[in-house]
Formats: C-alpha cells, structure tokens, sequence
C-alpha cells in the first residue's frame, strides 16, 4: 500500500506537539480536521464488519471529500493480522489506518501493545460514549481497555443450528451433544475458536453448561471444558478455519448440525447459503455469550490521518449510521446505540429479519442470562490451547 506523502510544510509541522495538540483539539470539538490535502485511508476487516459498516464509511468519504480521497478495503484473517501490523511498526510504516475487528484480534492487539491509546485521551471526540451504549451491549466496551471503539453489538449464543430432516430430536445438553456426535462421526462440525464468532461463543460459553469452577480462567477454571473438548474432538473429522467454510458443508449437506450465533443462523440462510427450513436450538439453562466489534487504530500514524480516522470513528457510532447495522441480520441484532430500531433500517435489512429472523430469540435474550468474553489475555491463552490441544492436526 503506497500514500500520498503530506506536503514538506505540514511534514515539519506535525513534529510539533504544539500542533499535534492542536489538531487532535479541533477533532475533539468537532470543528473539522486540518489536513494539507485529502488522505487516503486504508481499512482492514478481520470480522466481516464491512458487511455491516461498508456503506457507512463510503457515505463518510462522499460527505468529507475534503478529509478522505480514498478508502481502500481489505479482508484478513484474524490470527494472521496482529503479526503483520507488528512487523509495519517495526519498520516504521503504519499502513493500516483503521481495524475492523471481533474480540479475538482486538484482544491480541491489546496483548501485543499494537492499538493507539483511544480513551480517555481522545474522550471528547465520543461525548457521552457509555451513555449512548445499548445497557446490555455496554459493558463490551470495557474489554477493549480503552484501545478500541465498540461500533456493533451481537447477544450471540452458544446455540445449535440443524437440519431437521437429519436431526429430530436436537441435544439440549452439552452430554447429549456428545452422544449425537459420536452415534453420528462426522457431522457436526465447528471452526477454529481464533477465527470464528460460533467457535469462540461455543468456547467460552461450556464453562457454564459444564459448571466449571472459574468460567472466566481458561487456564486453572476450565477442567471439565477442555476434558470435553478433547472427547468431542473423537466424532469430528475436522477444524475449517472460518465460519464460511462451516456453513457451506452444512448447507450443501455434507454435515448436519454446528455451534451457531444468532447473527451467523440469520445471514447464511438469508443469502441461500444455508437452507430457510434448518432451525436453531438452545442448551438447557445456557448462558449468552455476548459479542461486538471494535473499532481499533494502529499506533505509529502520522496525526492528519489519525485525526480523520478518529472523525470516522465517531461518523460511524452516530444513529442514522449504526441502523445500517441491522445489514442482512450478519450481526444480529447490530446496532451497539440506543434508539435505532428495526424500522430506522433501510427496507431491505427489515424484510430481510422478518423473514429469516427467529421470534424466539426475544424472548432466549430476555430471559437468559448474559456473559461477556473473556478478557484479552485469557482469550489469547484459551486460543492457544485450544490450538495446541483440540486443534493440532485438524485444522483446515
């Protein structure tokens, strides 16, 4: 990825703290941004937000031509993103303006010291940040140790998705579960947990199905988790390395059942990806596990295009843009604000959950009890020995 350097005067400029001050002072009043010439940003998506904020950050460029001559957009798996933008910083050239990214990256990046300092520091730039945040959706914030910017929100599972015609009777226990695998080899089927919504929720949330002593220590509170997990790995023939990879066998009928989200049940059958007809089913007494994506920001990027990624940021939290949010139910419900309902959404996203939606999810979230990830450190050690302790040989 190549940019258009600044022009030599604002280059000498910006070495100033004076100025920098000043700028990240103008961004934070909301009084516009002042670059020597449009920036080109360039966004990197390890989640599959774009599917949810794509349109949003295009009506950001068309709005601020002054700001932003270009956005250009990559998609990259999660496990592979925080080496890279390490070896950029070792370097020098941060080329990543801005993350798109679930909890797994997010926590890797905190670990790795790789995300810009967000908050308090730039606090004014949000004004009202956890007021404005769904009450349940608020407290995802805290994981992201104020390096990040929660941006869309998911009550997401465990939960099970099936075909009925193969799967009559769908387990309501993680035992049972284990009994349908082993009696059927092969047909369930799961993603790795470091990349994948449904793997990781399926992870993080046996310890509570399983009455594990600390649901939140993966390495000394998860006895009967892993024991699971490494009997249950006996019936399934292997890991995919993403949820797409699952929900295509399941679709085309090669597997029956998988772990599944409430956003990752309502897309895949949206699209024709997974038949209308297949159902989802809950685990007695089971606990949700929440989600959301962030909006994070390498350190290392010169102050004018920090600055008009900070603007994005705040572009894309605003209440006309997270309704966009509601997509095709990717991220179900999406919005992580108050006040967007379903009918703030554009017509397509509507039709789309009233079709595919579930009405029961209302009353499973309402009822539930609810659980945030694992903080980033634990996520990053339970991945590891996920890895090296299910995953090792399997995975595809």
């Amino acid at each position: 990825m190549k940019f258009k350097p600044l022009n030599a005067v604002l280059a000498r400029s910006l070495r100033g703290a004076g100025l920098l001050a000043a700028v990240a002072g103008l961004c934070a009043a909301g009084m516009g941004v002042a670059t020597a010439e449009p920036v080109t940003l360039n966004v990197v998506d390890v989640a599959g937000n774009l599917a949810l904020t794509q349109d949003a950050i295009e009506a950001f460029r068309a709005k601020n031509p002054n700001l932003v001559s270009r956005i250009t957009f990559t998609k990259a798996p999660a496990p592979e993103l925080p080496g890279k933008i390490r070896a950029m910083q070792a370097a020098g050239r941060t080329e990543i303006d801005l993350v798109l990214t679930g909890t797994d990256a997010l926590a890797a990046g905190i670990a790795l010291n790789l995300w810009e300092p967000l908050l308090p520091a730039q606090a004014a730039k949000f004004p009202g940040l956890m007021a404005n945040y769904l009450t349940s959706a608020a407290k995802m914030q805290d994981l992201a140790n104020g390096q990040g910017i929660m941006v869309t929100y998911m009550p997401a599972g465990p939960l099970l998705e099936y075909n009925p015609d193969k799967v009559k009777t769908p387990p309501k226990t993680p035992a049972e579960l284990l009994s349908w695998c082993k009696a059927n080899p092969n047909k369930l089927i799961y993603a790795r947990p470091a990349n994948s919504g449904p793997g990781r929720t399926f992870l993080m949330g046996l310890p509570y199905l399983l009455g594990d002593k600390d649901p939140k220590d993966p390495m000394a509170g998860w006895d009967k988790t892993w024991a699971y997990l490494k009997e249950l790995n006996s019936c399934i023939e292997y890991y995919p390395t993403g949820t797409g990879a699952v929900m295509k066998e399941l679709g085309e009928g090669s597997r029956d059942m998988t772990v599944t989200v409430t956003g990752w049940d309502i897309n895949p059958r949206a699209l024709g990806v997974v038949p209308k007809q297949f159902r989802v089913a809950t685990f007695n007494g089971f606990t949700w596990i929440n989600d959301a994506h962030y909006m994070v920001m390498p350190k290392g990027l010169p102050a004018a295009r920090q600055a008009v990624v900070l603007e994005l940021m705040a572009f894309l939290l605003k209440p006309e843009q997270q309704a966009l949010t509601y997509d095709a139910g990717y991220f179900y419900p999406g919005p992580a604000v108050k006040n967007v309902p379903l009918s703030s959404a554009p017509q397509k996203s509507q039709d789309v959950i009233k079709e595919f939606g579930r009405a029961e999810y209302a009353d499973w979230i309402a009822k539930q009890p609810h659980a945030q990830p694992l903080e980033d450190k634990a996520m990053v050690a339970a991945f590891k020995k996920w890895d090296q302790e299910i995953g090792s040989g399997k995975a595809k």
